[in-house]
């Protein structure tokens, strides 16, 4: 069995889809991320960095339990482990490098142009500027590879195109006020929508609706979600 730690994000959302594809067992373990709960103790053993997703895998090497996080990380392990979504052998160069540009570039740039535009104070034109052109610009470089192909590495669905649709899926919010948020970037939105349509990405969706998280963005969830914006306790 494994316990996959997921808050309703981007991130664990690429971990969602993956489980759901494969049909592995899985306990959806739900992290109020508002509520501070990535700080626990008992999470925090799980996940040093105290960040969504994670999974313990009961059956890991050797047979033995395996913690896992980061995202990307994840992906890969669980593709492994099945041996499903990893391409052929000769595009291991080409998934290592999309996922990385996805979980180094694509991801990071995305979730702050989310975060400037959406949560940070006002006044802050240079960082909205800065985060969102270059997820733009992430966007085109995808958007110029993918002209011609269908999936992101090789000539199958992989955990490539899994992991940019986490992230794609907040093109609204990357893209704030845009008509049409991947409009720009056609080869970007059909694989998308190619992903968007398979029924696992309904179900992937539908993980964690029965639980109430925290949506208010008070005093106490600010802290929980940017702590280094506050002077450590002591």
């Amino acid at each position: 069995m494994i316990r996959f730690y997921f808050h309703p994000a981007p991130n664990p959302a690429k971990i969602a889809l993956f489980l759901e594809e494969t049909g592995l067992p899985y306990e959806a373990v739900p992290v109020d991320t508002a509520k501070g709960e990535q700080h626990l103790p008992a999470f925090r053993a799980i996940n040093p960095n105290g960040k969504v997703p994670a999974i313990v895998d009961d059956e890991g090497p050797g047979g033995k339990p395996a913690r896992v996080f980061d995202s990307t990380a994840i992906l890969i392990y669980l593709a492994e482990k099945t041996g499903k979504f990893l391409g052929r052998p000769e595009d291991r160069p080409e998934l290592l490098s999309w996922l990385l540009f996805i979980a180094s570039g694509l991801g990071p740039f995305s979730g702050q142009a989310v975060h400037f535009q959406f949560a940070a104070p006002e006044g802050l034109a240079y960082a909205v500027n800065r985060y969102r052109r270059e997820a733009e610009r992430h966007y085109q470089v995808l958007n110029d590879h993918l002209a011609g192909r269908d999936f992101i590495v090789g000539d199958s669905y992989t955990i490539a195109d899994m992991s940019a649709w986490g992230w794609l899926d907040r093109a609204s919010r990357v893209r704030k006020d845009a008509e049409d948020p991947l409009g720009p970037y056609p080869h970007l939105k059909r694989l998308f929508e190619t992903v968007n349509a398979r029924p696992a990405t309904a179900r992937a969706r539908a993980v964690g609706q029965g639980h109430d998280f925290k949506t208010a963005r008070d005093e106490e969830a600010k802290r929980a979600l940017y702590p280094s914006n506050y002077p450590p306790a002591v």
